[in-house]
């Protein structure tokens, strides 16, 4: 495999009755020139439970690096019962569909607490998630964490929020994704990102590099073609170096677009 293996996010790649799309996930990556690729199991705006894979066995056997995306709609930091308990519940199904797959790691999301709450009650919530799954086996494949982009009670937005968060949960393993264009818009320095992170959790295990359409400390989560936004394409390429490990593009654009700033990035590494 690359030093750096570069995927692209795709999404399921199968449509409502579970068949594939285009050929699947492999037949993308191929297209693309990818080294890997980064799907969700469901609509990542449901609740549903993932469905085995029509193509799970030749996704386990390749050589494509799979990276799972768990559903936007999990926050298992919540004070809400209601989505709590089902954020929980799905976390771990995904996590069992993910190794099903073969998957590298599943991504997943801070979360939040509300306006009323306690920060320090999405950290426990967090901390609970895992001791509970530690008591049933451990996850069967790493989960990790993702920064956010925006909201003052999220549990993966500044740096300090993150080492509260990692003193809780980091005897578990959990392991971390740095989303550029989310950190540019919460304002960190992508200079020294790589170990400001590092120093917190001790690991990068996944880069999200993806470019801004807005300026650094927006909060906003609009992602822009890798050399064609707000952050500067030497501050990116300069992430995925000090990070040393596999990168995914979530940028916009076809598989055209992908297919050459996956080579750009490749020469950029290489150089």
């Amino acid at each position: 495999m690359a030093t750096h293996p570069i995927g692209v996010h795709i999404g399921p790649g199968l449509t409502d009755e579970n068949e594939l799309v285009d050929g699947g996930p492999l037949a993308r990556a191929a297209e693309m020139d990818a080294d890997g690729v980064q799907i969700f199991l469901t609509d990542p705006q449901s609740y549903a439970t993932p469905k085995p894979r029509p193509d799970a066995e030749a996704l386990k056997a390749s050589d494509v690096l799979v990276v799972v995306h768990a559903p936007y709609m999990l926050n298992v930091a919540t004070t809400n019962n209601r989505i709590r308990i089902p954020s929980r519940k799905l976390l771990a199904a995904h996590a069992q569909a993910s190794a099903a797959v073969g998957a590298f790691g599943m991504v997943v999301h801070g979360g939040h607490v509300l306006a009323k709450d306690d920060p320090a009650v999405g950290v426990d919530n967090w901390r609970k998630t895992f001791s509970r799954q530690a008591d049933d086996g451990g996850f069967p494949l790493p989960i990790f964490l993702e920064n956010t982009a925006g909201g003052g009670n999220a549990m993966t937005r500044d740096l300090d929020a993150l080492g509260r968060l990692w003193e809780a949960i980091g005897e578990f393993g959990a392991g971390f994704v740095l989303d550029t264009c989310h950190a540019w818009a919460a304002g960190w320095d992508l200079e020294t990102a790589v170990d400001d992170v590092r120093a917190i959790t001790g690991r990068v295990d996944l880069v999200h590099l993806n470019n801004s359409r807005d300026p650094q400390g927006s909060s906003r989560d609009r992602h822009a073609p890798l050399e064609d936004g707000e952050i500067p394409t030497e501050l990116l390429v300069g992430v995925a170096r000090s990070a040393g490990c596999p990168v995914v593009l979530e940028t916009p654009g076809d598989s055209a677009a992908h297919a050459g700033e996956i080579a750009a990035l490749r020469e950029a590494l290489a150089g």
